[in-house]
């Protein structure tokens, strides 16, 4: 890893505005390390990458924003890693455009353990999340990395399953590595700093904007030997990580779902697409060759049977969410009935309620 008096080059580079991540590259690969490119002087600079730009890179001054980043990165537990340190994970240097820097919060040396990312819907359903949390917490008990985005729903399920294990969690952020967003998710993220580790290739300070959320789901998919996704729409950004995965060569898996579920087409098109339909973290840990634990079980053996009339409306709900005319309807009880038997399995975490008034069996 960089010290610190050879990281200010490296931050002169990609701290002056107007000098992108590929004009950076091309600089790097021209003359090597930024302490040359600014040996070189103008001319040629100018013949890599244009006067205008060679001029913005030798005129501007970024020695505030460069002593910023130097300060934040010697407080205890912050690194900036480089393309030219050994701990620059190796998995990133193989999609089209790795970031120059990267900003770690945390252990930088998990970014280059064995890695699944687990993706999906921020507005998941209960059962979305507790799959998302479930699967997480085998694969790192296997002592696979858990790789995913801090947003809202799905993410946040794997990053909380990621911590429940040896295997740990890495969190990929749209921001500055100074900023956490959701501001929801604050509480989590100060977990994954302490057990894991939250990375952004942007600058301090940056701010949540949109465009920059396409860009962070190229390096969660980098960073991972296999993609999952758990639940997600037609549109969304987990398709768009899932398509970078395979575009890196890396596996795709998928979880079905209802076919009445939105956030369950995205998963069933990349199935048809060719993303393997896995049932279990078994089938994963099988596909990229790795023994499960032994403290692996069946979701379902988490709690005890159901009895009696909890029994009759626990199977009455099926497995897609239902409204509660239809639940009345099948199990023939009164609503008043029905009520206090659901209120029973709610707290007892087996039903939980959607909004429309639904409810769906955990």
């Amino acid at each position: 890893m960089s010290n610190l008096d050879s990281l200010a080059p490296w931050l002169r580079l990609t701290l002056t505005p107007g000098v992108g991540p590929s004009v950076q590259r091309q600089l790097l690969a021209a003359f090597g390390l930024p302490g040359r490119i600014y040996e070189a002087g103008h001319s040629a600079i100018a013949g890599v990458i244009g006067a205008p730009a060679a001029r913005t890179l030798l005129d501007h001054d970024s020695a505030a924003a460069v002593e910023l980043a130097l300060e934040w990165a010697d407080q205890p537990g912050n690194t900036i890693l480089t393309l030219g340190d050994e701990a620059y994970p190796a998995l990133l240097l193989e999609i089209p455009d790795p970031p120059v820097t990267l900003y770690v919060k945390g252990d930088p040396l998990l970014l280059s353990r064995q890695s699944i990312a687990v993706v999906g819907a921020r507005s998941a359903t209960p059962q979305g999340e507790a799959n998302a949390e479930a699967f997480a917490t085998s694969l790192s008990q296997a002592a696979l990395c858990i790789v995913s985005g801090l947003a809202l729903g799905i993410d946040a399920a794997a990053h909380r399953g990621g911590l429940a294990g040896p295997g740990s969690t890495v969190a990929v952020i749209g921001t500055g590595a100074d900023r956490i967003y959701p501001a929801r998710n604050a509480a989590l993220a100060r977990r994954i700093a302490e057990a894991g580790a939250i990375v952004s290739e942007f600058p301090l300070g940056t701010a949540p904007l949109a465009h920059n959320f396409p860009r962070r789901n190229r390096l969660i998919a980098g960073l991972a030997s296999g993609v999952l996704v758990v639940e997600a729409a037609l549109k969304s950004g987990s398709l768009i990580t899932a398509r970078l995965a395979t575009d890196c060569g890396r596996d795709v898996f998928a979880i079905p779902g209802s076919i009445h579920s939105p956030v369950a087409r995205g998963c069933h098109r990349l199935i048809r697409d060719g993303a393997k339909l896995v049932e279990a973290a078994s089938d994963i840990l099988e596909e990229l060759r790795l023994a499960p634990p032994e403290s692996a079980a069946a979701f379902d053996s988490a709690l005890p049977a159901v009895e009696g009339e909890e029994a009759r409306i626990f199977a009455a709900l099926g497995h897609d969410p239902v409204d509660m005319d239809t639940l009345v309807h099948r199990t023939s009880l009164t609503p008043e009935a029905l009520y206090a038997i659901l209120l029973a399995l709610e707290l007892d975490g087996r039903v939980s309620r959607l909004p429309g008034g639904r409810l769906q069996r955990l």
